[in-house]
């Protein structure tokens, strides 16, 4: 769900619904991640999920709110997900089984050997080095060196 389709979305849901079974709120009305947590909280229930980067439209704090929903869901056996991401968030799922796509062929992959993780946790270890790398040599506060 792109923004562009969500919107068409969200403006069909106004035509035939009543709001009640997304929030009571229109999807308009809220922001695109608002939106997305208000659908995954208010239709998601049995059946199997597949969903490419949910993460797109979700701040980390909301990652983490999705994490609770596919919890609530998962845990009594009402819903199984399927879940293509590049969010170190959504990817440390406990007991989630990750699989690479990396590479010829697919393989399960740990956690903490994912890509994902090891950028994101040398980026905010030390973003300085990143910097340098990329721009250009800078110290701690962001300004030249």
């Amino acid at each position: 769900m792109r923004a562009e389709s969500f919107y068409n979305f969200a403006s069909y849901i106004e035509q035939v619904s009543d709001l009640r079974a997304y929030g009571g709120k229109s999807l308009h009305e809220q922001s695109h991640g608002e939106s997305f947590i208000s659908l995954f909280a208010n239709r998601f229930e049995q059946g199997i999920y597949i969903l490419d980067e949910p993460e797109a439209a979700l701040s980390p704090q909301r990652q983490l709110s999705f994490l609770k929903i596919i919890h609530d869901l998962a845990t009594p056996g009402h819903a199984q997900f399927l879940i293509a991401t590049h969010s170190p968030i959504i990817l440390s799922y406990p007991g989630a089984v990750l699989f690479s796509l990396d590479g010829d062929t697919i393989q399960e992959i740990s956690y903490r050997e994912t890509k994902h993780f090891l950028i994101t946790r040398d980026f905010l270890n030390s973003p300085e080095r990143f910097f340098k790398h990329l721009l250009g040599t800078f110290d701690d506060e962001g300004s030249d060196a």
